[in-house]
């Protein structure tokens, strides 16, 4: 069957209405959450062989993330599937104004390799909880997950509600989308690949979220907590070997605070993946040789500090630190997406700021600092997509926060009720009374000038 026939199956079963009643859509979340659970230890050895995961990681960051969120989609999908209640002007007195919330139709997810299983999944609950149907392109440079979904997938949902479509992006997306034209493009991946997305899209005037990268900065401000701020850093820079799109790209510190955060940096290093990182239980590999080579070309750009040992071989590089970068080099000016962090000194808080702007609307911004005024203030300077105060990367993992880009890193959000919305289209619907039919709306208006003016305003 080729992918048009597919892909107007699932058109023709959305259209017999079935995926909109609030118990259909309860019975998939639950279904799906209770085939997580029973495949848990696969998955689990599914991220270990294509990224060297552990069990444990892979609840905090892959699993238990996904099953967090099919719990909030549950608790929460009857309230959000609710018309909700407007305001009505005075040019439609005694009329009720409401909002409804309608699926889209055909909706298209695209996952990344970094995190193969939850990029998959979380899109996956919204566009269910929002009453579509669903196409899902899984990353090719993770294929240990991908067949696992695709087992999982197949064994609970019928190809004409879910479909399950393999194959290398670049070949099986131009084919699906110049065929079909989906009701809503979701792509989380590159600024590179995002962009062919977007035109694909735009030739159908499809609408898109996109998950982009960028160069998410670090600031350590004078007044920052160094022990907490380096310790805070370190985990969530050197997670998954560095392959994370919210992870700080680099590190802006004020000079008084460089020599005591490097040296508590290279401590919790040492504490968190050991002495020797290649063979310690957390710390992962790098997915592929092709991202190992464009990793290993930015230690050349700066002074190591601690690490900047590999193994191609293995796949290996270690949590590694950089100084005297220059700002020109391409460390400096290309999303890093793997455990090397350049750490910059400033003295005024306006260097820091072009270094940032050079890189503009970044991801994610994360400030350290002791003054709450002063953090707000940074967080008002720069223009992100998240953000967090005295922590970094954390705010993907609230439901209740939208996770999304803005400019080159991306447009859309999702996550929770913020992911419902983004798979369902706000239907404005305005409900009037027969019995109350006042003549000033009908023409003839003339004379009516003044009075209308009283009423429009």
């Amino acid at each position: 069957m080729s992918y048009l026939q597919q892909l107007n199956t699932l058109y023709e079963f959305f259209k017999t209405g079935q995926t909109q009643p609030y118990l259909f859509r309860k019975e998939q979340l639950q279904k799906l959450r209770n085939a997580i659970l029973q495949h848990e230890k696969e998955i689990y050895a599914a991220l270990y062989t294509d990224l060297k995961k552990c069990a444990e990681e892979c609840w905090v960051t892959e699993n238990g993330l996904v099953i967090a969120e099919i719990n909030h989609a549950l608790c929460n999908l009857k309230k959000w599937m609710r018309p909700q209640r407007k305001c009505t002007n005075l040019v439609n007195f005694l009329s009720s104004s409401f909002v409804m919330r309608e699926p889209l139709g055909v909706v298209l997810l695209i996952a990344p390799w970094n995190y193969p299983f939850q990029l998959l999944m979380k899109p996956l609950i919204a566009a269910i909880a929002g009453g579509n149907c669903v196409v899902l392109n899984p990353s090719e440079h993770a294929p240990a997950t991908a067949a696992v979904m695709k087992a999982m997938v197949e064994e609970i949902f019928p190809p004409h509600y879910i479909l399950y479509v393999e194959g290398e992006g670049k070949s099986v997306l131009p084919q699906m989308m110049q065929q079909f034209v989906f009701d809503h493009v979701f792509f989380t991946g590159s600024p590179a690949v995002g962009k062919e997305i977007y035109k694909m899209a735009a030739e159908n005037l499809v609408p898109v979220t996109l998950e982009l990268g960028g160069k998410s900065p670090c600031v350590v401000d004078a007044d920052a907590d160094v022990v907490t701020t380096a310790k805070r850093i370190a985990v969530t820079k050197f997670t998954n070997a560095g392959q994370m799109c919210v992870a700080p790209d680099y590190v802006l510190v004020h000079r008084s605070q460089k020599a005591a955060l490097v040296e508590e940096l290279k401590k919790y290093i040492i504490q968190f993946f050991g002495e020797d990182a290649a063979a310690h239980y957390n710390y992962c590999k790098i997915i592929n040789q092709n991202q190992f080579d464009r990793i290993v070309k930015y230690l050349d750009d700066g002074k190591v500090i601690i690490g900047g040992n590999y193994n191609r071989s293995k796949l290996f590089i270690a949590p590694t630190l950089l100084e005297e970068v220059r700002l020109q080099s391409a460390v400096m000016n290309e999303e890093i997406f793997g455990p090397i962090l350049p750490i910059i000194a400033f003295d005024e808080k306006q260097q820091a700021l072009e270094i940032i702007e050079a890189n503009k609307n970044p991801l994610a911004f994360y400030i350290f600092s002791a003054k709450r005024q002063n953090a707000m203030q940074w967080l008002r300077d720069i223009a992100s997509g998240g953000a967090c105060i005295n922590n970094a990367s954390w705010h993907f993992a609230n439901h209740y926060l939208p996770v999304g880009g803005r400019g080159k890193s991306g447009t859309g959000n999702y996550h929770g009720k913020y992911g419902f919305d983004t798979f369902t289209h706000a239907k404005a619907v305005l409900k009037s009374p027969n019995w109350f039919d006042p003549k000033l709306k009908y023409p003839p208006f003339k004379g009516r000038l003044n009075l209308f003016k009283k009423i429009i305003r």
